[in-house]
């Protein structure tokens, strides 16, 4: 009996030394992973979006064990009170999305053409880059159909949660952001909203628009949130949300019709993908522009560039090479179309390998060209839009983009549901010579994926026409130039605009930019640049951006 009871105790001594053991081990591998991650990196989930308070808003929800989509609906919501100038219900967005099973699908709820519209539209056309406001360039509003979708598809929280953050801001109201008063301060852009039904919410009660840290109140529109909460999508769509919301561009003399928004659907497809390297890279399909974006890199990967590639004269080469890609990338915008209205074979021959070697092989490394050379025709640039990029813990990932178009889109605003409307139909504009009824137009949204062995790369940008050359740009800087993931997002960048004129963000290297004036690009001046927010897991660390040029901020844990 003693003998027993000695063996038990032993027994008991030995479970407990292993246990010991197993938690020290634990410990030690929990501890030596948080210790080989860099100050400000997560280990566990990330949001870059373009404001602090929204990335904030993204992240709780996935530590409410939300996923990486719900996180981004909510995210979206706030954004859209935060940069209204940007992105909102009035829009239209696409999402990349990477499933735990590690296939891509993208959900695209860009705006449509309505089932009625101005014959010559497109004769309205501007020749050069300006704000187009009114009701004759609203597309279908497709925001919260692809919210529904995504949510559907891939949500784990209730719709209704996803939608109290914001619910809350527009009723309560916060302090107005910086970058939002910015362009209320624009003399173009003040001006028209102190005339319009905008100043119903941007104005104060002299009729001048709200200063920097005034507060901002969206009382109108958290009545529609609130309701889309409770009921689902079909409130948007369906009944006397989309009643109130036809009535109000009617009154604008816009051809919106109940019509138009029953019969909005998303649509759900494979993402594109493409070999970079050693990374496979995700993105969505024409009439997106991730194809451009994709023709650029895989242009720019057989130079073989390295860190070296950015230093003395071979940097000079290196923007040469790119700047010259960018311009066949130009010529080639007009491939990108909806592929229900027009083959996508010519945009799918875009990231084709023997492609790319083909116009490599007609890049000059110390001379351009004139347009012919690219076979470029006269387009128009545009500006606008959100991006944010999330990472969850279970390694499913969002990369998303939205947008109204031009800042305040139309400037049409429904006071009887606080909607801002799009003006989508101006992406028509240089690019096409007809549209149809149902139509997507084109767009230079890319957001994007890239998965290695070791590594998630997940990137898009704001900025209109300016969104693939930040997004070549920045992924350049990370994956071939080893720049950290905020060095390659904050490094000052060049965008080759629609003419093929060159244009050089403040602080970019006089002697690049000189050099590059000698081999004959033409220089201009802007305003407006990319806007790029990123997250990149690599071995366990999690690099979160959100770029500085909107202020913005990420957020994680």
């Amino acid at each position: 009996m003693a003998r027993t009871k000695h063996r038990s105790r032993l027994c008991c001594s030995l479970c407990l030394a292993l246990l010991s053991v197993t938690a020290v081990v634990i410990l030690c591998v929990v501890l030596i992973s948080k210790l080989r991650c860099s100050d400000g990196e997560f280990t566990r989930a990330a949001v870059a979006a373009d404001s602090q308070m929204c990335s904030e808003v993204g992240r709780d929800m996935l530590k409410r064990g939300g996923s990486a989509v719900d996180g981004a609906i909510a995210a979206l919501l706030c954004t859209s009170l935060v940069h209204p100038q940007s992105m909102g219900m009035g829009g239209g967005a696409i999402f990349t999305i990477l499933e735990k099973s590690g296939k891509v699908k993208v959900i695209n709820s860009r705006e449509t053409v309505p089932k009625v519209f101005r014959p010559d539209l497109l004769n309205e056309c501007p020749k050069e880059f300006k704000l187009m406001p009114g009701s004759q360039w609203i597309g279908v509003p497709g925001e919260i159909r692809g919210y529904e979708q995504a949510h559907r598809l891939y949500g784990k929280l209730p719709w209704a949660e996803l939608f109290q953050p914001a619910i809350k801001m527009a009723r309560d109201g916060f302090p107005l952001p910086p970058v939002l008063a910015m362009y209320l301060h624009d003399k173009n852009i003040k001006k028209k909203v102190e005339e319009s039904n905008l100043c119903m919410i941007f104005c104060n009660e002299n009729k001048t628009v709200l200063q920097r840290g005034e507060t901002l109140r969206y009382p109108k529109l958290a009545e529609t949130m609130a309701t889309i909460a409770e009921r689902g999508a079909d409130a948007f769509y369906k009944g006397k949300i989309a009643m109130d919301l036809v009535q109000d561009i009617k009154d604008e003399e816009g051809t919106l019709s109940l019509e138009d928004l029953e019969s909005f659907q998303a649509i759900v497809t494979e993402a594109w993908s493409m070999t970079l390297g050693e990374y496979k890279m995700y993105f969505p399909p024409p009439p997106a522009g991730g194809a451009i974006l994709a023709f650029v890199l895989n242009i720019m990967r057989g130079f073989n560039l390295t860190s070296s590639s950015m230093e003395g004269d071979q940097q000079i080469l290196t923007y040469q090479r790119f700047a010259e890609a960018y311009k066949f990338a130009n010529a080639k915008k007009k491939c990108i179309r909806d592929p229900k209205f027009s083959s996508p074979k010519e945009a799918s021959r875009l990231i084709e390998d023997d492609f790319a070697d083909h116009v490599r092989a007609m890049i000059n490394s110390n001379t351009t060209h004139d347009p012919a050379y690219y076979n470029i025709t006269p387009s128009i640039d545009h500006q606008g839009t959100t991006h944010m990029s999330l990472l969850a813990e279970d390694g499913t990932a969002v990369s998303v983009t939205s947008t109204i178009n031009h800042f305040f889109g139309s400037t049409i605003y429904s006071p009887k549901t606080g909607v801002i409307l799009n003006n989508q139909l101006a992406d028509f504009c240089g690019l096409v010579d007809r549209i149809s009824s149902g139509e997507q137009p084109p767009s230079s949204m890319s957001p994007s994926l890239l998965l290695s062995g070791r590594k998630t790369l997940v990137i898009g940008a704001s900025g209109g026409s300016m969104i693939p050359t930040a997004m070549a740009q920045s992924i350049m800087n990370h994956l071939w130039f080893g720049k950290s993931l905020e060095d390659a997002i904050s490094a000052p960048v060049v965008s080759v605009n629609s003419k093929n004129d060159l244009n050089f963000e403040p602080k970019f290297n006089e002697r690049v930019k000189e050099q590059l004036k000698e081999y004959g690009h033409k220089v201009v001046e802007g305003r407006h640049f990319n806007v790029v927010n990123a997250v990149v897991k690599d071995r366990g660390c999690i690099a979160a951006k959100s770029d500085l040029r909107k202020m913005g901020k990420a957020a994680g844990y």
